[in-house]
């Protein structure tokens, strides 16, 4: 028996990636609300078993977000040729103005903590200048800082400052970062990795996480806990893999803020890797994942046209799993038996129920249902999933691509995949611990990422006559000379190279 998953008329893309992956939550935001679900689980981080119920609390931080991104007027304040007392009285009225009078109606605690009204502008911006999108159209309330510490730290908001109360908004903060928090929870070293989090992100008394509690003052949690989402895996290869890759990033011998932007990259990589896998699971397929690169440089190569069909071929993956998980109810037995029973259309529809949740039992589905055919019930549920999936669903691997450096559309007029220089520098940190042979490294990308790029990793491709291996052997030469320009990679000879990691593994503290 399936599980009933709340807020959705049909369930579908939920009982293969779970609910839910969404688009428009790119991978710094699914963090963001990961590290929100962690803060509220600091005794027993990410030992969840598949059986328990997990709850958290977000934090709101009004203050916080309405002094970073709702506070136009600190600046021309700030140049005004007034005395200091003069800025603060007229910096408050300006502020109070557009204040949402949940807690930001009286800001003068800041008088007593910053001794100049320049000193408390320099705060400002500084942290603006560490902000998420800080400079995108989004509404305030959707904007964050940097996750300095715990109290940097708040959840997607729609304010109205028509009085009305605060609601969570799921556009941004969808559920994928507490789907993430469940499947690093699920992962076999999950809660080794819990521990590290804890111990190296939710220091209160880390110098930027004081300054962002200097402008907050209390937390302002919302009034009530939730729970996570759906995650329909007790187990999955992937969530052990993303768990390994966090820990190797986290043991390099970096700060803890520079770290952070791999461990965003490498959650990404991970988490697209995740939805093409169950893709093609759901669908049927037993080959892995690949993703044939070309390694751009400045001449055409031979692999981008190649490179385009990978990237054409993954981006078509969830919307054939989603047509065959619905179109395969009617290869059950329990669909063979409805058929055959005294009310077939009535015994079909049930069984469409508890599969799909769908059409409802109380016929609440616009009349839908309602003495149709099992087949028509089919057709008619493939249909509306298509659409929906197309919405959002559909769109996650285009748009993580492209988030994470994987995919670009430089110097051709399609996408296809062609690494950037962040995404290889979060891969070579992930990967090698001090040195690891070049050949090696290609062939742990071809195996734990599905990267294809050299021509040992190819030679499927040359088999099938898709490509020469003059041209893999070419794109392998073009990924050498990258790295050797981000100071990568050791080249002894033309048969001897070594990938380097400048940060090597950090002793123990």
């Amino acid at each position: 028996m399936r599980p009933t998953i709340d807020n959705v008329k049909f369930a579908v893309d939920e009982h293969i990636w779970g609910h839910r992956l969404y688009d428009e939550q790119l991978p710094h935001l699914t963090v963001l609300e990961f590290l929100g679900v962690l803060g509220s689980n600091l005794d027993n981080p990410l030992v969840a078993g598949p059986e328990d119920k997990v709850k958290y609390q977000p934090q709101r931080q009004i203050r916080l977000r309405g002094l970073l991104f709702n506070n136009p007027y600190v600046d021309s304040v700030r140049d005004k040729d007034i005395s200091d007392d003069e800025k603060w009285k007229v910096w408050k009225v300006h502020f109070a103005q557009d204040s949402t009078k949940m807690g930001d109606e009286d800001m003068d605690y800041l008088r007593n903590v910053f001794t100049k009204f320049d000193d408390f502008a320099k705060a400002i911006e500084l942290l603006r200048s560490s902000a998420f999108e800080s400079r995108s159209n989004k509404r305030w309330s959707s904007k964050f800082v940097f996750p300095f510490g715990p109290d940097a730290l708040f959840e997607d908001l729609r304010v109205d400052l028509d009085g009305a109360v605060p609601s969570n908004d799921r556009r941004f903060f969808a559920r994928t970062g507490e789907l993430l928090y469940l499947m690093l929870s699920r992962a076999k070293r999950g809660e080794e990795l819990g521990k590290i989090l804890v111990k190296r992100l939710f220091n209160r008394s880390l110098p930027m996480n004081r300054l962002v509690r200097a402008l907050q003052g209390p937390v302002q949690p919302a009034p009530n806990s939730r729970f996570l989402g759906y995650l329909p895996y007790v187990r999955h290869p992937r969530f052990d893999l993303l768990c390994e890759d966090w820990l190797e990033i986290l043991s390099r011998d970096m700060p803890i803020y520079d770290a952070l932007d791999h461990l965003i990259t490498s959650a990404g990589l991970n988490l697209l890797l995740y939805f093409l896998e169950c893709a093609k699971s759901a669908s049927c397929e037993v080959e892995p994942v690949e993703f044939i690169c070309e390694i751009v440089s400045k001449e055409r190569t031979k692999l981008r046209a190649l490179s385009g069909d990978s990237y054409q071929s993954n981006q078509a993956l969830s919307q054939k799993a989603i047509k065959v998980s619905v179109e395969s109810i009617k290869l059950t037995g329990e669909w063979a038996s409805a058929l055959k029973s005294d009310y077939p259309d009535a015994e079909c529809a049930k069984l469409m129920r508890a599969w799909f949740q769908w059409p409802s039992a109380d016929g609440d589905d616009d009349g839908e249902g309602g003495g149709k055919s099992g087949n028509e019930l089919v057709k008619q549920l493939a249909e509306k999933v298509e659409k929906r999936h197309d919405d959002h669903v559909g769109k996650i691997h285009s748009a993580w691509a492209k988030s994470i450096g994987l995919s670009s559309r430089r110097l051709s007029r399609r996408m296809r995949y062609a690494p950037n220089d962040r995404l290889l520098k979060t891969i070579v940190v992930t990967l090698v611990k001090d040195r690891m042979q070049f050949d090696k490294f290609l062939h742990v990308l071809k195996e734990r990422y599905g990267l294809v790029i050299g021509d040992a990793e190819g030679a499927r491709l040359v088999l099938d006559k898709k490509v020469d291996q003059e041209a893999l052997s070419e794109n392998q030469s073009n990924l050498e000379s990258r790295l050797v320009g981000l100071g990568l990679l050791l080249k002894l000879s033309d048969s001897c190279s070594f990938v380097e990691n400048p940060f090597g593994t950090r002793g123990e503290e």
